[in-house]
């Protein structure tokens, strides 16, 4: 394997995360630009209140599948978990700071989760099981996601033992609280919006 191929794939990565689902999708649906309506992030919770469900549920494949793609390739040619981490998160990142839109994306939960199938599918099911058990305690969809994201470096770790793979996840950690600090201060202030009425 040439040398230079790794680093490749980090910037191919951050490119494929570059592309937004939600206004990929809004667009080929005929809907308006999320990023001018509701909370005007890109992302599949905002499309899923003006473009509906359908549309909500391309984004989120979409974005899922920017986060796995990458990692799952850095997989099949056997990188080393530093190298791995470092495209999940390249392609995190390009969904945060996209380079076709301005720098200006989405708030990263749905390519983390992408991220965190592509490095290893089990205990990535197992941060997703811990966002819907979370969503079903709480009824808060950020809050949900904020409780997965702060866990699975600890999952991770426990698992693999890698402290490049852990640190790396810690970062994604990071700046998916970064992301949604207006969404803590509306939880801490009990105004964040619930996912069901019920």
């Amino acid at each position: 394997m040439p040398d230079f191929l790794p680093f490749l794939l980090v910037i191919l990565a951050y490119l494929i995360g570059s592309a937004s689902a939600a206004i990929i999708t809004c667009k080929m649906m005929g809907k308006e630009d999320p990023r001018s309506l509701g909370s005007k992030n890109p992302g599949a919770t905002n499309v899923m209140r003006f473009a509906g469900k359908k549309a909500a549920a391309i984004t989120l494949l979409g974005d899922l599948f920017k986060g796995l793609i990458p990692v799952a390739i850095g997989h099949a040619l056997d990188l080393s978990w530093g190298w791995l981490i470092l495209i999940g998160i390249g392609a995190f990142l390009g969904h945060l700071y996209p380079l076709y839109y301005g720098f200006k994306g989405g708030k990263g939960v749905a390519t983390a989760l992408g991220v965190y199938l592509g490095l290893n599918p089990i205990v990535g099911a197992v941060v997703i099981i811990t966002w819907l058990i979370a969503a079903l305690v709480f009824n808060i969809s950020s809050l949900s996601a904020l409780i997965a994201c702060l866990l699975a470096p600890l999952y991770f770790f426990w698992v693999t033992g890698s402290i490049d793979l852990f640190l790396g996840l810690v970062l994604i950690t990071v700046f998916v609280y970064w992301r949604h600090r207006s969404n803590i201060m509306n939880i801490i202030d009990g105004t964040e919006g619930k996912i069901s009425k019920k």
